[in-house]
């Protein structure tokens, strides 16, 4: 056995992947990835998911040293998502015999991705609450759509209660990276970038393992979760949600020539001083912005400062303001400070989106600096630290 095995029967045969840069070609993974599977050892033997292409060749010789001459009966799927089943072709081609378990839109999905063949003639095709055998381990599946694929399932197995939980309760990270920060710091990057707009979708899997015991959680990124349960069902409950994880304020800014920053940098110092519990000053220009999407959805409270640009708004804040929008952002207080130096049009493009998220106010009056912090505007700007920390 190895130290990521759950038990004598479940293997780990997953994969760390030390070489990505980006995952999904958009968020920096400056840990890695791990690509997790495993296999169940019974009278029949299950592989549950495989990896990434990136590494098929090294999950088939894990696979291999886990069934030490064994052959395998099934492979469940969980997620048709590549990074996932980008081996599963080379697995059928090693075991030509295989059954592949799924549902209609698993193999919808699948037709898509490869060639399959004959293959799809011999798949089981699993409904919601179907059962597969293996011996002493059963499979039960609960389905999970749009989360965040409309085929995702999760699997129970009923003897050890282990949930198989596709990309749910996942992270970004290889398995053995240092985690200085705990585990919800990637975890939260991962579930608001990439999951992030499913929260009922979540919600609706979260009611269906209402009052069922499990004793790990396995996702198909980042660690087997296998102690203090509630805290981590707790937290994917306050992330599905939209409710803050912490009282805070981010002070998300955008600028073009310093102005606007130093700003910033006076409006996080007033915050401080009138008692924010916690600041996050974010040049949304530099800095990820999947971290700056994943603070706005942690924090209670959000001032935007952007500059004028193009009779609009600086570019890089209505990409934040459009992936806000397309991650379902709500249930928070927003403030907004433009910068302009003829014709101030930041605030009004800025309130046109915050005005169409779900449940958020917008505190105070827009603050306008004309090129940079003045007497007047500074005096305006503590104003609007007073009316942020007592909203």
């Amino acid at each position: 056995m190895n130290k990521y095995d759950i038990s004598e029967a479940v293997r780990y045969i997953g994969v760390n992947d030390y070489d990505l840069d980006l995952f999904e070609s958009q968020y920096e993974v400056p840990d890695g990835m791990a690509y997790n599977s495993y296999v169940i050892l019974d009278d029949k033997i299950a592989v549950m998911d495989t990896a990434d292409k990136r590494k098929t060749a090294e999950w088939l010789e894990n696979l291999e040293k886990a069934l030490d001459g064994k052959k395998p009966d099934y492979v469940v799927i969980s997620h048709m998502e590549p990074d996932h089943t980008g081996s599963l072709m080379a697995l059928i081609e090693r075991y030509p015999e295989i059954i592949p378990v799924g549902n209609a839109k698993t193999f919808q999905l699948m037709s898509q991705f490869f060639e399959v063949g004959d293959l799809l003639d011999r798949a089981v095709t699993v409904k919601e609450g179907d059962t597969l055998s293996l011996g002493s381990h059963t499979l039960r599946f609960i389905f999970a759509p749009m989360v965040h694929w409309p085929e995702v399932m999760f699997s129970y197995e009923e003897s050890e209660k282990l949930l198989f939980s596709a990309d749910a309760f996942g992270k970004f990270g290889t398995l053995d990276a240092e985690d200085e920060d705990g585990w919800a710091c990637e975890a939260r990057r991962y579930y608001f970038n990439i999951v992030g707009k499913y929260g009922m979708q979540v919600q609706n899997v979260m009611k269906k393992l209402a009052g069922t015991e499990i004793k790990a959680i396995l996702p198909l990124h980042g660690p087997a979760l296998t102690e203090d349960l509630d805290y981590y069902l707790g937290i994917y409950n306050t992330w599905s949600s939209y409710q803050p994880e912490d009282e805070g304020v981010l002070v998300a800014y955008a600028s073009i020539h310093g102005n606007t920053r130093k700003a910033a940098e006076e409006l996080g110092e007033m915050l401080k001083e009138k008692g924010a519990p916690k600041v996050v000053v974010s040049d949304i220009a530099r800095e990820d912005i999947a971290e700056v999407i994943e603070d706005a959805f942690r924090y209670d409270k959000m001032v935007l400062m952007a500059p004028s640009y193009d009779a609009g708004v600086f570019p890089i804040m209505e990409e934040l303001l459009c992936h806000l929008r397309d991650k379902a952002y709500q249930n928070r207080k927003v403030a907004l400070v433009e910068n302009g130096s003829w014709a101030p049009s930041a605030g009004r493009v800025m309130k046109g989106y915050v005005e169409a998220f779900k449940n958020v106010t917008i505190v105070g009056n827009t603050v306008t600096i004309r090129s940079s912090l003045k007497n007047d505007s500074r005096a305006a700007l503590e104003n609007l630290a007073d009316e942020v920390v007592k909203a």
